[in-house]
């Protein structure tokens, strides 16, 4: 059977700037929460550190010739706010703003669009001490930092992204094993609300500045979970709780229907975790924006009595990148949903998808990912699926260009097209580039 998609869907490639581009006490830029929270001792897997991680900030021409081979049309990349300010408020680093100016013109120069996220979890650390996201100044500091961005870069950049997964906020303020390590659900409740706050406050911003070939929007991770029995009060208590309580929830509520779900608000309320509000919040969160960026891995299936097993795990040592099974079809529901429950009228974008390699399975294994290329299959398949039945996709972009420093799994975890080698820099191609780029030539693909 052969899927063939639109003749404008844009097929891009992903990654962000705390993963892949190193050179983190180079040019000027200041420490971010990952800097400081990998070098607390068993944090990251391995003891990993995105000090060099890929080496980007140096090599990023070679990246962006390995985008221009494959043929990838757009790329999404984010900006590093303590690259930008490096203490997070006050003085702009011109070597910073140089970097991107020089990254932007490569992507531009070799037909690339570009695809900018504001915020993917950097936090400068030096706001951290400061209360991060749980003071109510970071709206001031996140305005001051974006003003930045859109005043440098505002036309240059075609897709502009506020937040990449706010989510992350959550689990590194309340569970602790995310930058910044805490485990305050509260608080971390608390910075949620601000978060919002200051993602509807910027689209404001970039409206007042009438940018003519710029759209912004948001990019929120949807992992579904489902009752693995159907029927029983546990399984079914437990995916309610995920989706609305702790996952995406959260955030696709205030964004597009307004105010927290009913839900959210009686958990909060039963918890005492009652955010502190201003007037106008939710209508400030609920800006209308000009596309959604859905991030999708998998479909859950929760199963009470394994679930209660995988949290013994993760007390003792277990990480979030431990692959469950797998449920790419799932994306085809998802979609639905979103356009269906929360009502999202504006494009989509699939903005991360893509399947981890273990580490240390080894180099030759981790190039023949034909495991990588048949999962790709199955998600694109019911992508194509969920366009014929009218949900408006506008494009898809591969996690990740390059294996890098996967969060708390360090180095463990391999999610590159091309492999690195984290001693030579090198970048090798996998199985998967070379059948990706035969996707992108061909604007689709073949399944038996």
């Amino acid at each position: 059977m052969r899927y063939t998609f639109p003749k404008d869907f844009m097929w891009g490639v992903a990654t962000a700037a705390a993963q892949i581009e190193g050179a983190a006490f180079e040019g000027g830029r200041g420490p971010s929460i990952w800097d400081v929270f990998s070098r607390l001792p068993g944090k990251i897997k391995n003891d990993g550190r995105p000090d060099v991680a890929c080496d980007s900030y140096h090599l990023y021409e070679k990246d962006v010739a390995l985008m221009k081979e494959m043929g990838v049309k757009t790329y999404r990349f984010s900006f590093s706010w303590p690259r930008i300010i490096p203490d997070g408020s006050g003085e702009v680093n011109p070597e910073g703003i140089r970097y991107y100016k020089e990254l932007i013109a490569c992507l531009k120069k070799n037909g690339i669009v570009p695809n900018a996220t504001m915020y993917h979890w950097d936090l400068p650390y030096a706001l951290q001490v400061k209360g991060g996201f749980g003071n109510r100044e970071i709206i001031t500091w996140f305005k001051h930092y974006a003003e930045v961005l859109l005043d440098n870069f505002g036309e240059d950049v075609d897709l502009w992204v506020t937040f990449n997964e706010p989510i992350a906020v959550y689990v590194g303020h309340a569970l602790g094993f995310f930058a910044p390590g805490l485990q305050d659900e509260k608080y971390a409740r608390q910075c949620l609300h601000h978060l919002l706050v200051c993602h509807g406050e910027v689209v404001r911003m970039f409206r007042e500045r009438n940018l003519q070939n710029a759209k912004i929007g948001i990019v929120v991770d949807v992992w579904k979970h489902y009752p693995a029995r159907a029927g029983n009060e546990e399984d079914e208590a437990s995916a309610v709780y995920n989706n609305e309580i702790t996952g995406y929830g959260m955030f696709l509520h205030p964004l597009f229907l307004g105010g927290y779900s009913g839900e959210l608000q009686k958990y909060l309320k039963e918890q005492d975790m009652e955010p502190v509000t201003e007037e106008g919040d939710f209508e400030i969160m609920r800006r209308k924006v000009d596309f959604y960026g859905l991030n999708f891995y998998n479909g859950l299936y929760d199963n009470a009595e394994e679930l209660r097993a995988r949290e013994k795990a993760q007390k003792e040592g277990g990480n979030y990148q431990d692959r469950p099974e797998s449920h790419p079809e799932a994306i085809r529901d998802v979609l639905h949903m979103l356009v269906e429950k929360y009502k999202v009228d504006v494009p989509i974008y699939i903005t991360e998808n893509g399947l981890p390699q273990d580490a240390g399975e080894g180099r030759e294994k981790n190039l023949d990912d034909q495991e990588r290329i048949d999962y790709v299959k199955d998600v694109l398949s019911a992508l194509h699926e969920t366009m014929e039945d009218g949900i408006q996709v506008k494009g898809y972009y591969m996690w990740s260009l390059l294996d890098n420093f996967e969060w708390s799994a360090g180095y463990a975890a391999r999610y590159g097209l091309y492999y690195t080698d984290y001693q030579t820099l090198e970048r090798i191609p996998k199985k998967s580039a070379g059948w990706y780029r035969q996707v992108i030539a061909e604007n689709g693909f073949d399944v038996e």
